[in-house]
């Protein structure tokens, strides 16, 4: 509001944080205090409360009268913003603001005491003064580099900044565990057992220069400054590695690679440096040393019947020792030793009561059928049947949104003008998730794109075929061989053409494209086709039967050939009218899956996207589990 020093959502922020320390309770109790001050004031109406708190903390002094009970929180943090406001009008920079934000509230000793005390709160403590050092060390930087810009460029520098959460960051160490992390992390830190892994010539020292493409790290006050020299790289990383090396109180392990090729790995120049020799070790080790490794050489050795009873024992003791491990909230550290997880020692297990009653149709879509006949049956069994395949992605979203408006344009609910189905397209574009706002301008530029291909190709001539319907729900029965097969689903658009056949037209947003010769054989549109002739569209055709006239893709997000139009139209993948037995004998042959229950998989390319990788038998990943 122009009457509020804050934005209403920026104040009520600051209320409810460290700065402000008030709950939600006091912030009720004061709004209200607030809109009573105001209607004794005056017969108008009263603004909401929260616009009253903004504008209180703009004038502390309102707050005066009010009980400290719930209004002290308030007025401190007024009179703190009051006098922030006052040093950066008198020239103070973001980092000096800053500090009398931080030192003007009881958050610091807050903060200090729960660190002392340790546990989780002790932790998140951790990361509070990590975050606030970060923050600072971010204004100084920002003042040195530029020469001072003032808090606001500081702030929207903040805000505009997008950056992916650091997967090398200090996390919750459980007691008497291995603790994993960079030379940076550990210092001030100690163990009593440190081993620098990795230690080669090229890795340490690493010479290469940290900056970034646009070389930020040279910006300084009087312009570029000079790179680091690799003289001070160099002394750079030897510090680096002197950090690391004095973390051990008792024991120090470093480890590098040595090739037998003069051109090969070799150990970095710092191992000369430590004062003793390098102890050669020509032996690769029996297996890998790390927990899963070992876990799955005492399982096969308590099953194996050729080891002596003996070695069987003591490898099943030694699991049973790894099993009973927990850490201090009782969660197993080594759960894969415990017999119960080891699925491979099991029977495959069958159930009584089947998928599918056979005395009725199989029930199943179009695109069902070409998942189950042509890509992979285990992938159509989880992610159809089980309801376990992945949350809705933003491709499909891209998909649902173009075929929305492209129903739209077709049923005449909106016209076919490119300026009103951006417009349309904007009210929901952002309720699509992006991996960053650069990946949704360029997918809005594709979806720009799409819908003027989509409405070229509406308005053309397409050999006289007319619209008449559009996402045409349909549900009809199938004879497959010696199977029912009921069918359901949605065409995106029925045209009629000049024989009075229909003609099926399915929407497609992908970027991959099937072959000629895969089209000629779409299961999902040889389907429609055969649905058309058991009467999926007779109500759009008043009532007739038509006969299939033919099918095909509409490739929105890819071009036509240069020779049928090129940018400016999709590109069309047609199918001719179903001809022969292989439309039929494709859905009994999926019916029979069904019903029969055989679920293999089938590796293709459909594996690199798929959700259940791990709980397949055909890929590694999956083969573990039973093996």
């Amino acid at each position: 509001p122009a009457d509020a020093a804050l934005p209403v959502d920026v104040a009520l922020a600051l209320l409810g944080s460290p700065l402000g320390g008030m709950d939600a309770a006091d912030l009720r109790r004061l709004g209200r205090a607030l809109r009573d001050d105001e209607r004794r004031a005056g017969e108008r109406l009263p603004p909401p409360s929260d616009v009253l708190l903004a504008r209180a903390l703009a004038e502390p002094e309102r707050l005066v009268t009010h009980d400290p009970a719930y209004a002290r929180g308030a007025q401190r943090l007024g009179d703190l913003l009051r006098k922030t406001r006052e040093l950066l009008e008198g020239g103070g920079t973001a980092e000096e603001a800053l500090w009398a934000l931080w030192d003007g509230t009881p958050w610091p000793g807050r903060l200090e005491r729960a660190a002392l005390r340790g546990g989780a709160a002790g932790r998140n403590a951790d990361r509070d003064l990590d975050a606030v050092c970060a923050l600072f060390d971010a204004a100084a930087r920002a003042e040195g580099r530029t020469g001072g810009r003032g808090v606001l460029n500081f702030l929207e520098e903040l805000d505009a900044q997008d950056i992916a959460a650091d997967t090398l960051t200090r996390r919750a160490v459980r007691p008497e565990a291995v603790s994993l992390m960079t030379a940076h992390r550990s210092k001030g830190l100690e163990w009593r057992l440190v081993v620098v892994a990795g230690v080669q010539e090229g890795l340490w020292p690493d010479l290469r220069r940290r900056g970034s493409l646009l070389e930020a790290d040279r910006i300084g006050r009087d312009g570029l400054a000079e790179p680091l020299t690799p003289g001070a790289l160099l002394t750079e990383e030897r510090r680096l590695f002197y950090v690391a090396a004095t973390r051990a109180r008792d024991r120090l392990v470093v480890t590098a690679v040595k090739s037998a090729a003069d051109d090969g790995d070799q150990p970095s120049r710092f191992l000369t440096e430590l004062g003793v020799e390098p102890r050669d070790i020509t032996a690769r080790p029996r297996r890998p040393l790390a927990v899963a490794p070992l876990v799955a050489e005492l399982r096969a050795t308590t099953v194996d019947p050729d080891a002596s009873p003996a070695l069987r024992d003591a490898a099943a003791r030694r699991l049973a020792r790894l099993a009973a491990l927990t850490d201090e909230e009782g969660t197993p550290l080594v759960p894969a030793a415990h017999p119960d997880s080891w699925w491979g020692l099991y029977e495959p297990t069958l159930s009584a009561v089947p998928l599918r009653d056979r005395a009725l149709p199989v029930a199943m879509s179009g695109s069902a059928l070409d998942q189950l006949a042509n890509t992979c049956a285990l992938q159509w069994f989880l992610g159809r049947e089980v309801k376990a395949d992945a949350p809705a992605t933003t491709a499909q979203g891209f998909g649902n949104v173009l075929h929305v408006l492209a129903d739209e344009v077709a049923s005449g609910r909106t016209p076919a003008d490119l300026a009103v189905l951006m417009e349309r397209l904007d009210t929901v574009w952002d309720g699509l998730a992006f991996d960053a706002p650069w990946k949704s301008a360029q997918e809005k530029d594709q979806a720009r794109a799409a819908l003027e291909r989509f409405l070229r190709w509406h308005v053309t001539d397409r050999g006289g075929r007319q619209a008449v319907a559009t996402e045409h729900e349909f549900d009809v029965t199938i004879g497959a061989g010696e199977y029912e097969v009921r069918v359901r689903g949605s065409m995106d658009r029925v045209e009629k053409d000049g024989e009075g056949r229909a003609y099926v037209v399915d929407f497609k947003t992908g970027k991959q494209a099937p072959t000629k010769d895969e089209v000629a054989h779409h299961a999902q549109l040889a389907v429609y086709q055969l649905a058309v002739g058991e009467g999926a569209v007779d109500g759009a055709f008043e009532g007739r039967r038509p006969q299939p006239g033919g099918a095909e893709l509409v490739q929105l997000r890819q071009p036509a050939p240069v020779k049928e139009g090129g940018d400016a139209l999709p590109r069309i993948q047609p199918q001719e009218p179903p001809s022969g037995d292989w439309a039929p004998r494709l859905l009994a042959e999926a019916a029979g899956r069904v019903l029969d229950e055989r679920f293999t998989p089938t590796p293709g390319a459909h594996c690199t996207h798929c959700a259940f990788r791990a709980s397949c038998s055909a890929l590694p990943e999956g083969r573990q589990v039973v093996d």
